[in-house]
């Protein structure tokens, strides 16, 4: 499969991304999964979702390295993504925390690198060593995550702020909060949303997804899983990339599947039946 079989996202740039990609948090952490996690990653890519996020947050570092590993040989055929503490994310800090992330990464720069989450420095300087990085050649764009509404209304109206090419927050079927305002605000001003978790966090309220009637109704029709579903859903849409972590090679090759449905009206109106969007502002979920 290639990316021309999922859906695209345009970044603020012109870039066409697939609009599913894959999420790397908690791998690298056992390393009795290494071998499987390197081959789910490569096969993702080979199937497509060639965007890959990770973070300097997740195993400490443990992440990057693993995935460093998996692109080895293929880091041109991978869009690239990591995210920054937000203590870290100040002049006096940022830079060396984005060598560090290319060192572990084993390659020369970041496709996308995100403020994971906003701390006490200042926007305006996170703005400014995003751009030295820019200007350095370690990184080719930037972006934000778990920013609500006023945030990047915030973000935008300072110098250097519409440089910003995404927005990660959390969202799928269970957690609609984004659609009350952030996720028109985002399409409005044409800064796509990179979705994360989509699948649900483990638990309760991902197992109550999987097993609901609605949901499977629906994969039935399509003779899909309820994960395909979910993701189906969750990119329905336009101008959201979806970043489900895939636990083996053929749940990889099943997000890869889900770009291919087509969702219906009928399909939509019954999963959006059985979880409604909110009526009113909502808290953005954080995970």
């Amino acid at each position: 499969m290639s990316d021309q079989a999922v859906p695209q996202v345009n970044l603020p740039d012109g870039t066409l991304l697939p609009a599913i990609g894959q999420g790397t948090w908690n791998i690298g952490d056992e390393p009795s999964k290494k071998r499987e996690e390197i081959r789910t990653l490569r096969q993702g890519i080979e199937l497509g979702l060639r965007v890959i996020d990770t973070a300097e947050m997740y195993g400490d570092g443990r992440s990057e390295a693993l995935v460093g590993e998996a692109i080895r040989g293929m880091r041109d055929d991978v869009f690239l993504v990591s995210k920054v503490y937000p203590h870290n994310a100040g002049l006096a800090r940022i830079e060396r925390s984005c060598e560090d992330s290319l060192k572990r990464l084993g390659t020369d720069r970041l496709d996308l690198y995100l403020l994971h989450w906003r701390g006490s420095v200042p926007l305006s300087e996170t703005i400014r060593g995003m751009q030295r990085l820019m200007d350095a050649g370690k990184i080719v764009r930037w972006g934000v995550s778990n920013f609500d509404t006023d945030d990047m209304e915030e973000l935008l109206g300072l110098e250097g702020g519409s440089s910003c090419s995404i927005n990660q927050v959390l969202y799928h079927l269970g957690s609609r909060g984004i659609e009350y305002d952030l996720l028109p605000w985002q399409r409005e001003h044409r800064i796509p949303v990179m979705a994360y978790s989509p699948l649900a966090q483990a638990g309760m309220l991902r197992n109550g997804l999987i097993r609901s009637a609605a949901v499977r109704e629906v994969a039935e029709r399509h003779e899909a899983s309820p994960f395909q579903i979910l993701l189906a859903w969750c990119i329905r849409g336009g101008g959201i990339l979806a970043i489900p972590k895939a636990s083996s090679e053929e749940h990889a090759a099943q997000n890869a599947g889900a770009g291919a449905i087509r969702l219906t009206a009928e399909d939509i109106a019954v999963l959006e039946a059985a979880y409604p969007k909110p009526l009113r502002k909502v808290p953005l979920d954080i995970i």
